[in-house]
């Protein structure tokens, strides 16, 4: 599993929502913009990637740009109108933050509270102990938990084709079954682990399960209608969507149905640009989770990465230009996504629909997007 934080065809442009109601104030996205994001889209399928999709909004307007094909097979290239969902990976863990930060506003949950008042005698193991790691550290990936999909029985595409669906359980015993990777609260490291802990977290406190949660105080209020998390055995991407890709011995192979309960709520869900670009400019408007927790998700650590920092389930950098970013992305089979807004409203969301054989300059493709 891969949960990271992370011209050939004519690109198709479609504009959306209507004029700022200010006559003088700036309407939509510049031709500037359109044409730099453009050419990142052209040269990443240049150099091997089967399509992307990018999605610009600013000044009350959003404009999908896209390039390459969107099935290897047919040829045909990705259509900017229906907006395509992907998934989204890691992109996930936003979300479950935002859930757990709400839960925090609302008393039932501290940060700084230990998770084993929370979920009492699940975290042991060697050099794991619940009761000194704080849903702070888990959320921040500081608790030095073992990363659970470094496992070869974490495929999602190959539990697709061996019809297996991997419980939460399963992933925790994964988890306990190998050493901490360090004293809680010593160091940043990233693992998925977190996260599974934290989706544990939400349904031990609410006795509901975090999908409903989920849906229920973020999807349903923001009306991210084409975001959701498929349940266990739901394969397919239920909307139009482009194919993801991926190298299996050597042939570029369609990797689109995977089995979401592999990477569950830490990096199982689907969405659109669209919808990504108004959770994360919601977000940074505190219309998600309110100012003192928005505070607590962008106060972040180093990564060690693009003067990246990591908050809680939240990455953020300030941008060769000054303007702020704040988002996150995700890799898993077939599709790699960078997510994110600028505190005064801009956004992008980017798409690949297959792994680059290296990382892009991600901060150089979020300047073209979101620098004034």
């Amino acid at each position: 599993m891969r949960l990271v934080t992370v011209g050939i065809a004519v690109g198709v442009v479609a504009l959306l929502g209507g004029c700022a109601e200010d006559s003088a104030a700036p309407v939509g996205v510049s031709a500037d913009r359109i044409r730099m994001v453009q050419a990142d889209l052209d040269r990443a399928v240049e150099d091997g990637i089967t399509g992307m999709i990018a999605t610009l909004t600013e000044n009350g307007q959003t404009v999908t740009l896209t390039s390459g094909v969107a099935d290897i097979g047919t040829r045909a290239p990705i259509p900017a109108e229906p907006p395509q969902q992907v998934r989204i990976g890691s992109i996930s863990k936003t979300f479950v933050s935002s859930v757990v930060l709400q839960l925090v506003a609302e008393g039932k949950i501290r940060l700084d509270e230990p998770v084993d008042t929370y979920l009492p005698g699940v975290l042991r193991g060697e050099g794991i102990d619940g009761r000194v790691i704080t849903v702070r550290q888990i959320l921040r990936h500081q608790s030095g938990l073992p990363e659970f999909a470094d496992d070869p029985r974490v495929d999602e595409y190959q539990a697709a084709v061996d019809g297996r669906i991997m419980t939460p359980e399963e992933q925790l015993a994964i988890t306990l079954s190998k050493p901490a990777d360090f004293a809680p609260g010593t160091r940043f490291e990233y693992s998925n682990s977190n996260y599974l802990v934290a989706c544990m977290l939400v349904e031990r406190v609410t006795g509901a399960p975090y999908v409903d949660e989920l849906n229920r105080r973020i999807l349903r209020p923001l009306a991210l209608d084409d975001t959701y998390l498929p349940g266990p055995g739901e394969l397919d991407i239920r909307g139009p969507h482009p194919k993801g890709y991926a190298d299996i011995d050597g042939v570029v192979t369609d990797v689109s149905r995977i089995e979401p309960s592999v990477p569950g709520g830490a990096g199982g869900m689907v969405a659109t640009g669209n919808d990504l670009n108004r959770f994360y400019q919601a977000l940074l408007a505190g219309e998600v989770v309110p100012a003192a927790e928005l505070r607590e998700m962008r106060t972040g650590v180093p990564m060690g990465q693009a003067d990246m920092n990591y908050g809680l389930g939240l990455d953020s950098t300030h941008l060769p230009c000054g303007a702020e970013y704040s988002g996150h992305t995700g890799g898993i089979t077939g599709f790699v996504t960078i997510s994110g807004a600028t505190p005064d409203g801009r956004a992008v969301t980017y798409a690949y629909t297959k792994s680059p054989k290296a990382m892009p300059d991600v901060t150089t493709m979020l300047s073209h997007a979101l620098c004034p």
